[in-house]
């Protein structure tokens, strides 16, 4: 897939790293040639914009299914896919596949696993999957117990300057639970974990990464304390990133009420001071990425009683939309969004990419953030509609994506 010639998209309004001006864009042999207040030369297909947004591309960090339909209706060029297939991301071979398996039109850079068979024992050969296109090493959905393990994986991936992306709750204080400990879960009769599985999980690694000199990047942190100690060890000059999905900053726990299994998500929904507490981490930069956490579920893993349901949501459709609403409710800005969900994880990924920088490759959307829509499970383009924003109405949609210069069938 080649862009076939110059291509200047006019009348919009351009989301640049340092806020949103008007201006046009100009793409040649699928980089950004230039940008501001240009015109279209002779010979370039002119594209009208009509006073929309046009902004980077999506690159969504931590997905678990490749499902290319969806990435496209949510504006997404880039995804980093988590170890977490059948089977595992722990062999270069299995790496070097992933890496090729969504171009041209969708360019998947694999996080490798971090111990074989994601069993938390051994390490797996991340220097070799480097090799082979990993962009990370990740823990997958488990956190490793054996603080020897993580130590070693820590060190290892500081030798080879990749991020490790850890999940943040511990396994044996966490056990089987699929709520939080409080009063919702008590009314409802949930097996339940404290919220200090996460904090736990998080104290530990923090120390640990900073022993080894790792990068750290904590996928979600989703509690006030956890938060609190992202804040903290940013202020330490710690190399430490996080994250979150948007189901942690638009539910709380009230939301598990009904039973409906699409609410039952790892880690699960929060009281609602953790979810103003992610809000507000947002606002300050203590949260670094909001990712769609795509994680695409049937019926046979959700059609079951709450507790036996498997965790997970098909996020990809709605991450901008749900991101566009904290913009909305003033918490944060235009050019905010974008970093969050486009231009911090391709800084994480090392990739020139989630920017309107000339130079770059020309992936990038336009898009309507007053479009109104209304989210729909039996309309979704994903393989499983097991969102927990079924029914909601909302605002913002992608009118047209472009990746490498070339328009994406939406």
């Amino acid at each position: 897939m080649k862009q076939a010639r110059p291509i200047t998209i006019t009348g919009g309004r351009l989301v640049l790293p340092d806020g949103v001006r008007e201006g046009a864009i100009r793409l040649v042999d699928g980089r950004i040639a230039a940008l501001g207040d240009i015109e279209g030369e002779e010979g370039d297909e002119i594209v009208q914009a009509r006073g929309r947004l046009v902004t980077p591309g999506l690159v969504d960090y931590g997905v678990f299914a490749v499902d290319k339909p969806a990435f496209h209706f949510g504006g997404i060029t880039r995804a980093a896919l988590m170890p977490d297939q059948s089977p595992p991301l722990d062999l270069p071979s299995r790496v070097a596949y992933i890496a090729k398996s969504g171009k041209p039109d969708l360019w998947v850079h694999p996080l490798a696993a971090a111990t074989r068979g994601l069993e938390g024992e051994s390490l797996a050969e991340a220097a070799l999957m480097r090799a082979a296109g990993a962009r990370g090493i990740a823990t997958g959905r488990r956190w490793i117990g054996d603080t020897g393990v993580m130590l070693r994986l820590l060190t290892y991936a500081a030798m080879l300057d990749l991020p490790v992306v850890a999940h943040a709750e511990d396994g044996a204080l966490a056990g089987d639970a699929v709520a939080t400990a409080g009063e919702m879960a008590t009314r409802l009769g949930l097996p339940s974990a404290p919220a200090e599985a996460e904090t736990l999980a998080i104290a530990r690694d923090l120390a640990l990464a900073e022993l080894a000199g790792a990068r750290i990047h904590f996928r979600q942190v989703t509690t006030r304390a956890g938060l609190s100690l992202i804040r903290a060890a940013k202020a330490k000059g710690l190399a430490v990133t996080a994250g979150v999905t948007p189901a942690h900053f638009m539910l709380s726990d009230l939301a598990i009420a009904t039973f409906r299994s699409f609410m039952r998500l790892s880690p699960p929904l929060r009281p609602e001071d953790d979810r103003q507490a992610v809000i507000e981490a947002i606002a300050d930069g203590t949260v670094d990425v909001v990712s769609s956490g795509h994680d695409p579920r049937g019926v046979e893993d959700k059609r079951l009683p709450f507790a036996d349901a498997e965790p997970g949501m098909a996020g990809a459709e709605t991450l901008l939309a749900m991101l566009l609403t904290l913009e909305r409710d003033g918490a944060i800005d235009i050019a905010r969004v974008f970093d969050l969900c486009a231009s911090a994880p391709a800084r994480l990924l090392g990739v020139e990419a989630g920017a309107l920088v000339e130079g770059y490759e020309a992936d990038f959307a336009i898009v309507d953030p007053e479009k109104p829509w209304i989210v729909d499970r039996r309309k979704m383009e994903a393989s499983a509609g097991n969102t927990p924003f079924d029914g909601q109405p909302t605002q913002g949609r992608v009118i047209a994506l472009f990746k490498g210069g070339v328009a994406v069938s939406l």
